[in-house]
């Protein structure tokens, strides 16, 4: 590791309208606290007149404790009016994953912490299935099962979130979790759970979508990660990406490609979001890449 991989630093996400001067004030905040910034990113919607930053500082040698660092911002927000959250890379988030019977995400990410890939907890994998136990077990990790029926769904996710609140989970997970959220869990993490689906809704929907695909003979599959709300599969998007296909290819290929495609999306976007990449604005996403 290097020395910038290795020193703690914080994180300041911030979004505000765009007026001059948010630039200068944001750094020389930083500079006169004698701190070394390590990366910085900004974008502009134009058409909102709209401000967005990323930026990241080591705390060695930075003259404000940790503590103080928030209240001492403060009245630079205040000022430009920002809504802002501050990080800290040595603060470890804890994952909740969730999962139904598909097990090539559940694999994916748990391989990316085990390996030390990521620097997250994953205190639990909860599941309205027993399948995929096995896995979970292999990997030294907790399995929940919550059975889901239309009359207990409810019920059931009070009961994941006291089991959620208990694990101080940070973040949620879904890895093919093959059910809809009620508000219950949805407004207790709001834009913090992460879910990811194949990218032919609306055109193909049901349990077979491959199939329905194949039978179009579609030239294009893909992968949609995106944070979760009230409304189905129509949160802020965080990553998507497509592969190519032709009439060469079997249904088998189209799963096995599609598959394939997710986990990669879904594990851009969980990183992403833990290395406090994204901000969320109206339904849509800023990712500082």
């Amino acid at each position: 590791m290097t020395r910038k991989e290795q020193s703690e630093s914080a994180v300041l996400l911030i979004s505000c309208p765009d007026r001059k001067g948010i630039d200068a004030a944001v750094t020389r905040f930083i500079a006169e606290n004698d701190g070394n910034i390590i990366h910085l990113d900004q974008h502009v919607d134009f058409e909102r007149d709209w401000f967005f930053m990323r930026i990241e500082w080591e705390l060695e040698g930075f003259a404000l404790p940790r503590e103080a660092i928030g209240d001492q911002f403060r009245p630079i927000a205040g000022k430009f009016h920002m809504e802002w959250s501050l990080r800290f890379s040595s603060r470890v988030p804890r994952m909740a994953v969730f999962v139904s019977r598909l097990p090539h995400c559940l694999y994916d990410l748990l391989a990316r912490w085990k390996s030390g890939e990521w620097k997250v907890e994953i205190p639990l994998v909860i599941s309205n299935h027993s399948h995929l136990e096995a896995v979970a077990s292999s990997f030294g990790v907790p399995f929940h099962v919550f059975p889901i029926t239309p009359q207990n769904k409810e019920s059931q996710e009070r009961e994941e979130l006291r089991l959620l609140r208990a694990a101080e989970v940070d973040l949620i997970v879904l890895a093919r979790y093959m059910q809809v959220l009620t508000p219950v869990l949805v407004d207790a993490y709001p834009n913090r759970i992460i879910n990811i689906h194949h990218s032919f809704l609306p055109a193909f929907p049901g349990s077979r979508p491959y199939h329905s695909a194949y039978a179009r003979g579609v030239k294009v599959i893909g992968a949609t990660s995106h944070y979760v709300t009230r409304e189905l599969d129509a949160g802020p998007i965080i990553e998507q990406d497509i592969i190519r296909v032709s009439h060469k290819d079997t249904v088998a290929d189209l799963v096995r490609k599609g598959r394939d495609l997710e986990k990669l999306v879904l594990a851009r976007a969980v990183w992403y979001h833990l290395q406090h990449r994204v901000l969320v604005y109206g339904n849509k996403t800023v990712v500082f890449d």
